[in-house]
């Protein structure tokens, strides 16, 4: 049973991969856009602003482009599962002796290897423009890691609303609306503690900023976040917690509603 499972799993995973491969330039883009963040925010930016704790706004800057592309190449997740109820290829597959689990699976497995690639150019291109490496390669690994878990978790939110709403439009258009409070409304571009204090109760705890946090520690140090009164450890775990949280919560209700339908 878990060997049937497994193996359907690496199939459609195989299957979703070998499509990006053949659509090679929206990963092309997908790629060089963050690529273009982190060279037009340090250098509008970089002069204006150097957070208390980071050596350049450079260091500040690139976890927060990981986060951001993460959430809106996410959006795709829940695009191309749309996509493929519209033209019919789910229903062919819930008629083949396969895993329902394991078509979700494929398909959030696939994007998350894409993240793990273009986060990885984000961290090269970060290195080349004279970004730190006080946390080592170890702490880049395991900021890298993270990033790649809280994709995860984000896509399967994105799956859900694909099998919610079921046309590539409806996804499209609904994407957005918790998406840019998520990746704006926290400490992607700007410290927090220069927010409204009505928006930090926000930022403070919502799951982008506690993740981004996280990998800011991993990269150089866990002394980078005590000037903001926060923690490696605290944001390493509520990250934890919320990657958790929101992959049970969504994978849950992305498996009952695929069967529904």
């Amino acid at each position: 049973m878990i060997s049937s499972l497994w193996s359907d799993i690496v199939a459609l995973t195989r299957r979703n991969m070998l499509i990006l491969k053949r659509t090679p330039d929206v990963f092309i883009f997908s790629t060089i856009q963050p690529i273009i963040f982190v060279v037009l925010f340090n250098a509008v930016f970089g002069g204006s602003i150097t957070p208390a704790g980071f050596d350049s706004y450079l260091d500040f800057l690139v976890p927060g482009v990981m986060i951001q592309t993460i959430m809106f190449a996410s959006i795709n997740t829940g695009v191309a599962l749309a996509q493929d109820l519209e033209s019919g290829s789910l229903d062919r597959f819930r008629s083949l002796p396969i895993s329902r689990l394991s078509i979700l699976v494929g398909r959030t497995n696939a994007d998350s290897v894409r993240s793990l690639v273009v986060n990885a150019v984000v961290i090269v291109s970060g290195l080349v423009l004279g970004m730190s490496t006080d946390g080592g390669i170890l702490g880049i690994i395991a900021g890298l890691g993270l990033a790649v878990l809280f994709a995860n978790s984000i896509q399967w939110g994105f799956a859900f609303m694909a099998l919610q709403l079921k046309s590539v439009q409806s996804v499209q258009a609904g994407a957005f609306l918790p998406t840019f409070p998520l990746v704006f409304a926290a400490s992607t571009f700007a410290p927090v503690e220069n927010m409204p204090t009505w928006i930090q109760v926000f930022a403070e705890r919502q799951p982008v900023t506690v993740t981004i946090n996280a990998i800011r520690g991993f990269f150089y140090g866990g002394d980078v976040l005590e000037a903001s009164g926060v923690s490696l450890g605290t944001s390493v775990l509520y990250s934890l917690l919320w990657i958790f949280g929101l992959f049970v919560f969504f994978a849950a209700l992305s498996v009952r509603k695929f069967n529904q339908n």
